[in-house]
C-alpha cells in the first residue's frame, strides 16, 4: 500500500523472492497514472528512473482490488497519514492478514509508533503485525545491491513467514522479537542524519559528523532501554547499520533535508525541494516529546527540533553541543 520509492522497491523485492511460487504481488497507488506506468511499462519512473520491475507485479489505484484476499499487506506511506489512510483501509482488509509496516515515524500528538497506530486503528492482534527496518536505501535496493533488513514481530512463526517472502537473492532479512527497539532505532536516526546533514551543508569534516553519530546512537540508546527495548537490537541492523546508512548516504532524504538547512535554507525552502517525506522532519518533536515524558536526555535530538522550529540557528547548533557539562562517555542518564 504506497508506490513510493520504498513501497514499490519492497513490491520488487518480494516479487523476486517468489518468482518461483504461485504468489501475486499489487501495489496501490494513489494516482491513476502510476498504476498505469507500473502495469504498462513496469516502471515507477517518479521514484525509481528507469528501473524495470518484475512483470508479475500489478499495480491499482482501486484499494478494494488490491486488498481483497491479500495474505501481507505491506504498508509504506507517509506516517502522518497513516491512522487516516489505514481507517478508509480496515473494511478491506481479510481478518486473519498479517500487517507489516515499512514507516519510520512517531505519530505526532499521540508519539505513538507506527505498530502502535496499527493496533489502535485496526485492532488486530500483536502476531498479526510486524515492522520492517534496517539500512534500506530504496534506490540501492532496487538496483539489487546486497543488503540486509530486520523483521520484527512479536510472534516468531509470523516474522519468520515474512522473511521467507522477502529473501530475495539481493536481500537478507533477519528476524527479531524487539518491536519496540527495531521501530525506535528506525524513527531516531532521522533526526540524527538531519544533524549530520547540517553539519555537512556548513562544511565540517568526518571528524564532525562521525560524533554526531556515535553520540546519537548513545541517547538513541539511551531512549530504547528506557522504554523497554534491549541493548543487542541497537547494536544490530536497525539500529547502528541503519543510522550509518541515513547519516553517511546521499540518497538519504533526511540527510539532505539537514544539508539544506546547513546551507541556509529555510524549513519551507526544504519541503519545497523535496519530493519525498523527510520522516526526520515529521517525527523530531514527537520523538523529543516521548524522550521528556520518560525523562531520557536526548540533547542532539533537543537540537535538531530546535532548529526546525525556530528557536536556535543552524550555526549555534555546535556551540550548544559542545558547550554541555563534562562527563564520562559510557553514562546512559545523561
Amino acid at each position: 500500500m504506497g508506490a513510493g520509492s520504498w513501497g514499490t522497491t519492497f513490491a520488487k523485492v518480494i516479487a523476486d523472492a517468489v518468482a518461483d511460487l504461485d504468489i501475486s504481488v499489487m501495489i496501490w497507488a494513489r494516482r491513476a497514472e502510476a498504476a498505469a506506468e507500473i502495469n504498462e511499462r513496469h516502471t515507477n519512473s517518479r521514484y525509481l528512473r528507469d528501473t524495470k520491475l518484475p512483470a508479475s507485479i500489478s499495480a491499482s489505484d482501486d484499494k478494494v482490488a488490491v486488498l481483497t484476499g491479500a495474505d501481507l499487506v505491506v504498508l509504506a506511506i507517509p506516517a502522518q497519514s497513516l491512522r487516516q489512510e489505514l481507517a478508509e483501509f480496515v473494511p478491506l482488509l481479510e481478518p486473519d492478514a498479517v500487517l507489516l509496516s515499512l514507516m519510520k515515524g512517531l505519530e505526532r500528538g499521540t508519539d505513538l509508533r507506527m505498530s502502535e497506530v496499527i493496533a489502535d486503528v485496526t485492532l488486530f492482534a500483536s502476531e498479526q503485525i510486524a515492522v520492517l527496518s534496517g539500512p534500506n536505501l530504496a534506490m540501492e535496493i532496487a538496483r539489487e545491491q546486497p543488503t540486509a533488513s530486520v523483521v520484527a514481530c512479536t510472534n516468531e512463526e509470523t516474522s519468520a513467514w515474512i522473511a521467507r517472502l522477502c529473501s530475495a537473492p539481493y536481500f537478507r532479512p533477519y528476524t527479531n522479537d524487539d518491536v519496540l527497539g527495531v521501530e525506535l532505532g528506525g524513527i531516531v536516526k532521522n533526526v540524527i542524519a538531519l544533524a549530520v546533514g547540517m553539519c555537512d551543508g556548513m562544511g565540517f569534516g568526518d571528524n564532525t559528523k562521525s560524533s554526531v553519530i556515535t553520540r546519537g546512537l548513545a541517547e538513541t540508546t539511551r531512549l530504547v532501554l528506557a522504554l523497554g527495548g534491549r541493548m543487542d537490537t541497537l547494536a544490530g541492523l536497525s539500529g547502528l547499520g541503519d543510522l550509518v546508512a541515513t547519516c553517511s548516504s546521499s540518497l538519504s532524504r533526511n540527510n539532505t533535508a539537514g544539508r539544506l538547512l546547513g546551507q541556509g535554507l529555510f524549513l519551507e525552502e526544504v519541503n519545497d525541494r523535496m519530493s519525498q517525506t523527510a520522516e526526520g522532519i515529521k517525527s523530531a518533536r514527537a520523538v523529543l516529546d516521548l524522550a521528556t515524558t520518560h525523562g531520557v536526555e536526548m540533547p542532539i535530538t533537543e537540537a535538531v527540533v530546535m532548529v526546525l522550529e525556530g528557536t536556535l540557528s543552524v550555526e549555534n547548533m555546535a556551540k550548544r553541543l559542545l558547550s554541555r557539562e563534562l562527563k564520562a562517555e559510557g553514562e546512559l542518564q545523561a
